[in-house]
């Protein structure tokens, strides 16, 4: 697959006295080599790699403070680590420096039932928190898709398909440890529901792309396993009858939990990619949780408004292993969606609209779908009104670079017209930071500068994203 975008900034080379002094702290777990640093140095987006200098594994918060302060003390850029799943390039050490690999601090600290809440390490992934409450009742909610690590998840305000009813990341973080500029553990929040005590720090590090600490620990909200839970998919004659019917499902407050839209050829790649036999046309996956009489009447009352506008009857997946495959194949969409166009480059587009919007932003998009020569399956969060499309580029020919530039350009300012945003889920990285002003005014743009030159006034902390670096 190649990749295309700008070539990595130039870096220096890391002192010598640095390497020693990492060395003799971490041994082993200091690595120069090619490959740890290539694998550290790419993500699931579209830009080319950037590896780091090197890679360091740590597993304790003392650790991560003595890294960063080692490295200010140097002056070297520090890039935190998790998964790299990352859609928006930001694990890429386009300024050099070092990686700080947090995937060792795996741990799940305390587990609390009767507060419904959890502290972990910042490299706990997703599916390990929810495989280890297992039998406590209780759940993690947000689910991206990728077995992200939840200090990432955290650092990229992650969501996924469960946000329409749990939320975002942002809702379900109530406090954490961050290691900041100087090398202090600086403790946001607590454990209790609510707080009226100072600035909001837990918010002003979520979503912050590593570019104002490295998260190390995380207390999560939890919530009850549901009493049932039901899957179903619809099928609809076109993309336009299956928004509508998710606008009128939202704007009549029935509580789906999970509200996705997949297109014809979405779903035609899914088919081929996870061996299913869903109907090739635009589609609507739901799940409904709550009591079981709840539950019924929530998929009767979203079935008649499917079928107003013309959409089939639901077909039903109830039992967990049938649930699971189903959206597992929803999750798989994206790599499904890569084989349609082997050896492609994937350009993938992330808005979020306001719900009543929604109709207005994806019909107008079709249009530049229909427009274009390229391959560009769209599916997404409707639920909560963000979709996303994969234009599928030859990343070495110019003009179908230009072309996915264009059209993301035109999805983006559509979006922004509509009071929606540039990004619903996968952050700026080094790829959205120009549409920042256009979203935000430059008043907003200028409050961050200084947010950032004040936090980390070095600029070492995962340098080249979210905001340019003041000239």
């Amino acid at each position: 697959m190649t990749t295309f975008g700008t070539a990595p900034d130039a870096s220096l080379p890391l002192p010598t006295v640095l390497v020693t002094a990492l060395s003799d702290r971490f041994g082993p777990r200091l690595s120069r080599g090619e490959s740890v640093r290539l694998q550290h140095g790419r993500d699931e987006s579209k830009f080319p790699p950037a590896p780091p200098d090197a890679v360091v594994f740590v597993e304790t918060t003392e650790e991560v403070a003595a890294v960063v302060t080692l490295c200010r003390e140097h002056r070297v850029p520090v890039i935190p680590y998790g998964a790299g799943s990352s859609a928006e390039g930001h694990v890429l050490a386009v300024r050099g420096g070092l990686c700080v690999d947090l995937s060792g601090m795996n741990r799940v600290l305390a587990i609390h039932p009767e507060d419904q809440d959890v502290t972990v390490q910042a490299g706990v992934t997703r599916l390990q928190l929810n495989r280890e409450l297992k039998g406590s009742g209780l759940f993690f909610s947000v689910d991206p898709g990728a077995d992200a690590t939840l200090g990432g998840m955290a650092a990229t305000a992650a969501s996924g398909t469960n946000a329409v009813r749990y939320g975002t990341m942002r809702e379900n973080v109530r406090s954490m440890s961050v290691v900041c500029a100087d090398g202090r553990v600086v403790k946001t929040g607590n454990r209790a529901r609510k707080s009226a005590a100072g600035y909001d720090l837990t918010h002003l590090f979520i979503g912050s792309e590593g570019t104002f600490g490295i998260i190390t620990e995380l207390t999560l909200r939890l919530f009850p396993v549901p009493e049932a839970v039901a899957a179903a998919v619809c099928a609809f004659p076109t993309v336009a009858a299956a928004v509508q019917t998710v606008i009128q499902v939202m704007q009549l407050g029935i509580p789906v939990a999970r509200c996705e839209l997949l297109d014809a050829l979405t779903l035609k790649a899914v088919n081929r990619y996870s061996k299913t036999t869903l109907s090739e046309q635009p589609t609507l996956f739901f799940e409904f949780h709550g009591s079981t009489a709840a539950v019924e009447e929530q998929s009767v009352l979203a079935g008649e408004i499917a079928r107003e506008q013309g959409g089939q009857d639901f077909a039903w997946a109830t039992r967990p292993e049938d649930r699971s495959r189903l959206w597992q194949a929803r999750h798989d969409a994206f790599f499904a969606c890569l084989q349609l166009k082997p050896g492609a480059t994937p350009f993938v587009t992330d808005v979020c609209v306001p719900i009543s919007a929604l109709a207005v932003c994806i019909e107008d998009t079709i249009k530049d779908v229909q427009a274009s020569s390229l391959p560009m399956p769209l599916f997404g969060h409707v639920g909560d009104g963000n979709f996303h499309m994969v234009l599928l580029i030859d990343g070495a020919n110019p003009e179908e670079r230009e072309e996915a530039e264009r059209i993301n350009e035109q999805v983006i300012g559509r979006a922004l017209a509509l009071g929606g945003t540039c990004t619903g889920e996968h952050g700026v990285g080094i790829g959205k930071a120009k549409h920042l002003v256009r979203e935000h005014g430059q008043p907003a743009i200028d409050l961050m500068q200084v947010l950032k030159a004040a936090i980390d006034p070095d600029g070492l902390f995962n340098p080249g994203k979210i905001l340019p670096r003041p000239a």
